[in-house]
């Protein structure tokens, strides 16, 4: 196998060819530190910054700021629940051990 064959398997690769043409074009303009983190992304990814660009705006999974926020504070209120359930246990255990008995309205 040729070097460039090699590269070709294993590296970028290109778009399959779309049964309509590709008219439509953008152009996004970006700080010189964004130009650098979709250069690195798109290094990471094995594509291209447009391809990336693309792939990542025709994701399905769409996460934005609100919805991190939304799951973040939803992760804490259960990890909360999570602490008072394990409060609840431990005074259990602490009954159960001290008094060699498990109380009987715990039981149900």
């Amino acid at each position: 196998m040729t070097d460039k064959n090699e590269r070709r398997l294993f590296g970028r690769q290109r778009r399959a060819n779309s049964d309509e043409p590709r008219e439509r074009r953008y152009n996004v303009r970006v700080s010189p530190e964004e130009d650098a983190q979709l250069r690195a992304r798109a290094v990471v990814a094995r594509v291209t910054v447009p391809r990336l660009l693309v792939e990542s705006a025709m994701n399905a999974h769409i996460e934005t700021d609100t919805d991190r926020k939304e799951v973040i504070a939803e992760v804490f209120a259960v990890r909360r629940l999570m602490a008072n359930v394990a409060n609840n246990v431990n005074q259990l255990a602490r009954f159960a051990n001290t008094e060699s008995t498990f109380p009987a309205e715990a039981e149900a």
